[in-house]
């Protein structure tokens, strides 16, 4: 599984961009409605549309990515970014399937499942006119591998043994054991080696190609401006075709509101919109005619109230089911994000071929969260309305990310709805990239956050305890045969038998609550009306090499 905050399944991303605020960030199938400039219908007669070779595409996100190399960076912003000038082996497609990018073809597998064989195209070149071969690619797989890597990725590729270059043209991969989980290591961004092949691996997060990358993607990086804006340029050579257009500028707007004003004076003019915006936004389509709304994109998300399980208000999980028991969930979907979500139970997006709702289930209800607080030696000894034990209140910090108006509003809601069992919250709003290090960091005490996903379904780099120390387990969450379980569904290839193993994960971790997960979101992305060869069942930029404006 790429997890990215929203998160993605094999690559893992955290959910602190617009998208993310907005969830973003995921590849997952999805339908919806196109709307024309007065958010009815798509206008279908494309065929009289003449096709423009140039224009500017727009966009925002809350903060900064990370930088340019996936095996260190893990936001949303980083990955969407990443991906307009860099190459993979493949890309996720809206099914959670693998398509060729570099690669040719499907990867071949041995009878044994030990080995995989991998063709790569002859036309690619990075944008510095070298060629992209089998010893760049050689050279990007070994490093997660090398004993100096510690990033986040690692636990992603523990199952490869090495990388081998067959020919200029291939390569071949030999696994430890059969690894029914691979597609996650086959999105990673090939960096070229003979711009890093000096630089350690222990360093190569702080070296300057981090922030300035090479890339063989369909767009070039022209200048980044701190806490600004990033703009990109059409790669000319691109092997995929010129792109049409000619130049996208991503600003770093820290605040959703100052998005969708800017969306209105177009400033911005590619956006996913908040459901807190979306009747004032649809407003502005039908009278203004220069935006149109692809409504309804199911992506690959879900949002949750993460509890930090190092901390002894969260260790007894009698006290997290009480926790989820007393936040309204089905509330939230229709007062904070206007309806426009499914209340989930467990850490699979309803958009994957692996979920149930066959999971324990902690509905809203009030007496019984309080009566399970009881249970757990928690109640109101001094009669101050706070439940208190030992001597100690239950108060605890719940962060944010800034800008984020719609999660912002959601934390406010689960602070009264708590208040109202005997516990204190306090919200903390915490600028992007500062949040984003918190939870990465293990830094809080509980966090209202987001999961992108996309790739395998198997959870390992979030929830296998392996995954505490450097992965994406952030909330250090344990449990022995949910371990069991993950290890067992990544050497079956039996789709069927994987869905009965990753079926009793989910419910193992329903019943453990390590977070509260609280709903699945839709998205609406706002794009200009003279613009076509966008998905429906895509967000963000997914595909942008092949957009284009018409006139």
């Amino acid at each position: 599984m790429k997890f990215m905050p929203y998160r993605k399944f094999a690559t893992m991303a955290l959910v602190a961009t617009m998208g993310a605020s907005v969830l973003l960030a995921g590849c997952s199938s999805g339908s919806g409605s196109s709307a024309d400039p007065a958010g009815t219908s798509p206008n279908t007669n494309t065929s009289q549309k003449e096709k423009v070779d140039g224009g500017e595409i727009t966009t925002a996100y809350l903060g900064d990515p990370q930088g340019f190399i996936r095996f260190w960076a893990t936001t949303t912003t980083s990955a969407e970014l990443i991906e307009l000038v860099t190459s993979s082996l493949y890309r996720f497609d809206e099914k959670q399937d693998i398509v060729p990018d570099l690669a040719v073809g499907q990867p071949v597998f041995s009878d044994d499942k030990l080995t995989m064989t991998i063709k790569i195209r002859n036309d690619a070149k990075f944008t510095d006119g070298q060629p992209v071969t089998a010893d760049d690619v050689v050279f990007t797989y070994n490093i997660p591998i090398n004993a100096d890597y510690t990033g986040p990725r690692k636990g992603t590729f523990e199952k490869m043994q090495k990388i081998e270059k067959v020919d200029d043209t291939t390569v071949k991969i030999t696994f430890k054991e059969p690894h029914a989980g691979y597609i996650d290591m086959m999105v990673y961004n090939i960096l070229p080696q003979h711009l890093l092949k000096d630089v350690p691996v222990k360093e190569m997060d702080k070296s300057p190609y981090f922030k300035n990358p090479v890339g063989s993607g369909p767009y070039k990086l022209a200048e980044w401006k701190q806490g600004q804006y990033l703009s990109f340029v059409r790669n000319e050579n691109y092997y995929g075709g010129k792109p049409a257009i000619e130049k996208i500028t991503a600003k770093i707007v820290p605040d959703a509101n100052a998005m969708m004003a800017q969306l209105q004076t177009g400033e911005i003019n590619v956006i996913a919109v908040p459901a807190d915006n979306l009747a004032a936004i649809e407003q502005f389509a039908k009278t203004n005619g220069k935006i149109k709304l692809q409504k309804g994109i199911v992506a690959g998300q879900y949002l949750f109230v993460g509890w930090n399980l190092t901390n002894p208000l969260f260790q007894d999980k009698k006290v997290r089911q009480a926790l989820t028991m007393a936040i309204d969930r089905k509330g939230i979907v229709e007062s904070v994000v206007e309806g426009q979500g499914q209340v989930v139970n467990s850490q699979t997006s309803p958009s994957y071929w692996t979920y149930t709702d066959n999971v324990p289930k902690f509905e809203f209800n009030v007496e019984k969260a309080k009566q399970l607080l009881a249970e757990a030696g928690w109640k109101d000894t001094n009669g101050d309305g706070i439940l208190d034990k030992d001597g100690k209140n239950f108060e605890f910090e719940m962060q944010v990310n800034q800008g984020n108006k719609v999660r912002e509003k959601g934390v406010t809601v689960v602070q009264q709805q708590l208040k109202k069992v005997g516990i204190n919250v306090t919200p903390r709003v915490v600028e992007s990239s500062a949040f984003t290090k918190n939870f990465q960091g293990k830094n809080f005490e509980s966090i209202y956050y987001g999961w992108a996903i996309s790739g395998d379904p198997n959870p390992k780099g979030i929830w296998h305890s392996s995954e505490i120390a450097k992965g994406l387990n952030t909330v250090s969450y344990s449990n022995p045969e949910v371990d069991k379980l993950i290890d067992e569904d990544l050497n079956t290839f039996d789709k069927a038998k994987r869905k009965e193993i990753l079926n009793k994960v989910d419910a193992l971790i329903a019943e453990d609550q390590p977070y509260t997960f609280l709903y699945s979101p839709t998205v609406t992305m706002a794009y200009p009306s003279n613009l076509e060869g966008f998905s429906p069942n895509r967000d963000s930029l997914k595909d942008v090499a092949k957009w284009y404006f018409t006139k």
